[in-house]
Parts: C-alpha cells; sequence; structure tokens
C-alpha cells in the first residue's frame, strides 16, 4: 500500500533564518501527521513503532503487518536531539525526529524534499544583541495551497501569514 501525499493541513511552516531581508522557511511534518497516515493507509492495529539505542544513537522502527508474510515488516532510522529549552525535551525531541525519520523511509512526506527554496521577505529589527528577529515577534507562516506533479514533485506552493498576507507563491511548470 501506498501512503497518500501531504495536504496543506499536514506541513507545518518554520522559520530557519533571519536577515535584514527577510527570512527563509522550511515545510515539515510532525510525528502526528505520520501516526495519523500510518493508521489511514494500514489501519490502527496493523503498524507498531520500537524505540532501540545504538551507542549513543536513539533509532526508531515502523513495522507495518504484511498478510503476505505473515510478520511486520521493519524500517528504521536515527534521530537527532532537538529543543533544548532545558526542560529535559531533547530525548523528546529525539524521539519524536527518529519516528518521522522512519516515516519518510514508508513515504511518508518524501515530496518535502522537493520543496523549493522559500524566502519570505518580511519586515525585520535587530534584537539587544544584534540578531536578525522577525519584526513582528508573534507572526507566523501557513500553507494555504500546495499542489504536486505526476512525479509527486511540489509543482505549486502559497504560504501565508497568520494575518492573510501571501510571503511566497511558486510554480513549477
Amino acid at each position: 500500500m501506498k501512503t497518500r501525499l501531504l495536504t496543506k493541513d499536514d506541513i507545518q511552516v518554520k522559520v530557519k533564518q533571519v536577515t535584514e531581508k527577510g527570512c527563509l522557511l522550511l515545510l515539515y511534518k510532525d510525528a502526528r501527521v505520520d501516526m495519523s497516515i500510518l493508521d489511514e493507509t494500514y489501519g490502527a492495529e496493523n503498524w507498531a513503532c520500537e524505540y532501540k539505542t545504538v551507542g549513543d544513537v536513539l533509532y526508531c522502527g515502523i513495522g507495518v503487518w504484511s498478510e503476505k508474510a505473515n510478520q511486520f515488516i521493519w524500517k528504521w532510522d536515527c534521530g537527532i536531539e532537538s529543543r533544548a529549552d532545558g526542560e529535559g525535551n531533547e530525548k523528546k525531541g529525539e524521539a519524536s525526529d527518529a519516528f518521522k525519520r522512519a516515516g519518510f523511509k514508508w513515504g511518508i512526506g518524501r515530496e518535502l524534499y522537493t520543496a523549493p527554496f522559500i524566502w519570505a521577505k518580511v519586515p525585520t529589527v535587530k534584537d539587544s544583541n544584534g540578531k536578525w528577529q522577525l519584526a513582528d515577534r508573534y507572526q507566523k507562516f501557513n500553507v494555504e495551497h500546495i499542489a504536486y506533479d505526476e512525479q509527486n514533485n511540489i509543482k505549486e506552493l502559497l504560504i501565508k501569514d497568520n494575518k492573510g498576507l501571501t510571503v511566497y507563491k511558486g510554480h513549477k511548470e
């Protein structure tokens, strides 16, 4: 069975870098999206995940039940620590990252690898340390529209901010 392509509601947008001329945006999915797509595609009782540590690296495997083989078929990948917030979420981020990377191996969200370079010309200011930041600290970005070509590459992408202003519009032939 093939997993479906991500919808605009499955994709989140985050700011990767801010300069005096705007910001670089990245598209991503969270682990909840992977779980939902696994449930939709294989059924809630026909997939499982496991975690293993190899050395200091956390791996996640996603197993999908195969009627033909009468067993789970596993695909594994590792994660990296993230969200260094001082509250212990680094390991949670590592587990989530490993799960999402294993999900990519099942085809969930592979189309994100075809995302264009997304530059948003939005107002920015320097903070007290001289570092560029968004002028509106609460500015968020959302995928308003996405379309794919026959090879599942992103061919159309529209991103708006939380005030409804278009910050990126791209189209590939």
